[in-house]
Parts: structure tokens; sequence; C-alpha cells
């Protein structure tokens, strides 16, 4: 029986908070594969296999979210992830530097799994990525989602 690596996707338009998360991912010697999104509009197209995503199998065992990027914002995505059945299963952490109280709220109404603010200290970053990362991607045992 083969075991299937289980996918990260990060979805963030901030080239440094990528790099961050994925050096924190690894540094906790995560073997996951990790897929980048720089802004909704690719993770919806990662999720549907669509663009140069097109190759893609299977889902993220987790998606870490960022909310405020161009496109279509992290909100955005979590409503119309939420709204699909294929997609409804899948963790979703928001991974944000928002500190509003309507974002955090809406975010939870619409289905979030975790809500985390950026810390500004990178130390306290890279720390709470090590955590989300070993969680998400590890230790929790997510039902099965029909590829």
């Amino acid at each position: 029986m083969k075991t299937e690596i289980k996918r990260i996707l990060i979805v963030d338009d901030s080239p440094k908070d990528v790099e961050l998360t994925m050096a924190a991912l690894s540094e906790n010697h995560l073997i996951n594969e990790i897929v980048v999104a720089e802004d909704g509009e690719e993770a919806l197209d990662y999720l549907y296999k669509r663009g140069k995503f097109s190759n893609e199998t299977g889902f993220p065992v987790v998606i870490l979210l960022d909310i405020k990027m161009p496109k279509m914002n992290g909100i955005e995505v979590l409503r119309h992830i939420r709204t699909n059945p294929d997609f409804k299963l899948i963790p979703i952490i928001m991974v944000t530097s928002s500190r509003e109280e309507r974002d955090l709220v809406e975010s939870y109404k619409l289905g979030a799994n975790s809500y985390v603010v950026k810390p500004v200290d990178i130390t306290q970053f890279l720390e709470a990525i090590k955590t989300l990362g070993q969680y998400w991607a590890v230790v929790n045992q997510p039902p099965p989602i029909k590829n």
C-alpha cells in the first residue's frame, strides 16, 4: 500500500511570509509537499486543478490561508471553499496579520478551523508555524476526502 505524502497549501501574496512559513515547516522536519498559491484565484485554480495546476492530483491536508491578498481575499476564498461539497472538509487555518474582529468572526462563521494572527516577532512567527504544521499535517486525523 502506497502512502501518499500529504500536501500543505499555503495561500499568501507575501514572498517573505511564504519563505518564513516554509522554513518553519522544514525546520520541524515535516516531509509534506508544500504548494504555494500567491492569491485567492490561484488557490481556487489549485483546488479545481486549472491552469498551471491542471496536472495536480488530490487535495491538501490543510490550507494556510492569508486574508489580505489581491484579486480575491482570504475571506472570499474561504466562503467559496466551504460552499463546495468537494472541499468542505479540508481544514483551513487563517494565518493573517489582521487583528480586526470582523475578520476573526467572519472566518469562524464561514467555517475556518483556526485563526492565527501572524506575530510581529520573527521567532514567535516561526514557532507558531512549526506548531501549526506539526498538528495539522501530522497529528490531526482528517476525514477522507474524495479526489
